[in-house]
This record gives C-alpha cells, sequence and structure tokens, in this order.
C-alpha cells in the first residue's frame, strides 16, 4: 500500500476514490432531496389558502423569504444528479465529486435556512406569542449540532489522532 493510501485508510486510485464519494454523495442527496420538495411542495399551496390573505405584512414576507430559499436548496440539491448527467464520460469525475459536494453543503445550509424561516411562520401564525423567536432558535441550535456541530466534532477528533 502507498503512503497515500495508508493516509485515506484504502488503497484505491483517484478514479475509484471519485466512484465511491460519488455513491456516497448521491445517497446524501437522496435524503435531503426528498425532505426539501416536500417541504417546498407544501410552501407552494399556502398562498392558495384563504387564510393567506389575512396574514400580516412581516408574515407574508416571511414566507416569501421562505418559497425562495425553499427554491433555492431544490436547485443546489438537485443540481448534482444535472452535473453528473451532463459531464458524465467526460473523465472529469474527481472535479464533479468535489464541485457537487459543494453543491451538496450549500443546499443544506439553504434547507436550514428554509425550515428555519417555515418554523418561524408557522410559529408566529399559530400562537401569536413573544416566546416564538426563542423556540426557533433553539431549534435551529439543535439542527446546527446535529448537522454540523457534531458531525465536524467526529471529523477532528478521528483526523488528528495519529495512526496507531
Amino acid at each position: 500500500m502507498t503512503e497515500e493510501g495508508r493516509r485515506r485508510g484504502r488503497n484505491e486510485s483517484e478514479e475509484e476514490r471519485a466512484d465511491r464519494m460519488w455513491g456516497e454523495l448521491i445517497q446524501e442527496v437522496r435524503v435531503a432531496q426528498t425532505g426539501v420538495q416536500i417541504l417546498f411542495g407544501f410552501l407552494l399551496t399556502v398562498v392558495f389558502q384563504p387564510k393567506y390573505g389575512r396574514l400580516t405584512t412581516t408574515d407574508q414576507a416571511i414566507y416569501i423569504v421562505t418559497v425562495v430559499l425553499g427554491a433555492c436548496a431544490t436547485g443546489a440539491l438537485i443540481g448534482p444528479v444535472s452535473l453528473h448527467r451532463l459531464v458524465s464520460g467526460r473523465r472529469v469525475k474527481p472535479q464533479a465529486v468535489r464541485l457537487a459536494s459543494r453543491m451538496t453543503f450549500v443546499g443544506l445550509v439553504l434547507l436550514l435556512a428554509t425550515m428555519t424561516s417555515s418554523l418561524l411562520l408557522i410559529l408566529r401564525v399559530a400562537t401569536h406569542d413573544g416566546y416564538v423567536p426563542y423556540l426557533v432558535s433553539a431549534v435551529v441550535a439543535w439542527y446546527l449540532v446535529c448537522w454540523y456541530g457534531l458531525p465536524l466534532w467526529a471529523r477532528r477528533r478521528h483526523t488528528t489522532r495519529s495512526g496507531g
């Protein structure tokens, strides 16, 4: 096994690694795509409900921002599929995997923003109470811990140890 293979934990070529990473990325994207598409679909129906016209200007603005964020998240999370289709067979898979990974990360950030603004809107309409920002902040903190904090902690913990 080469020194580079030992560092990666596998003895695979750049193309083999790209193939493996592509498969893993697409599995991850499928989960996020499903969630964002369902959320976005529900968001699109809100404007056609009778209660929409009775929302405050602020709540309507939050709704519009939420829909735009949902559309952007959907685009970013579907982007890797289009990328793969357009570059397939062009011998650029390692570069495509890196780009698709970035698109997925952006999509997850946009999904976080979409879920945050959706929650804010729903709780504002449902409760009209002053505790809504605190509740939304607590949920966002939970998302940040689950989606970024724990993964970054695990990455740091398991990649800074010396091999042994």
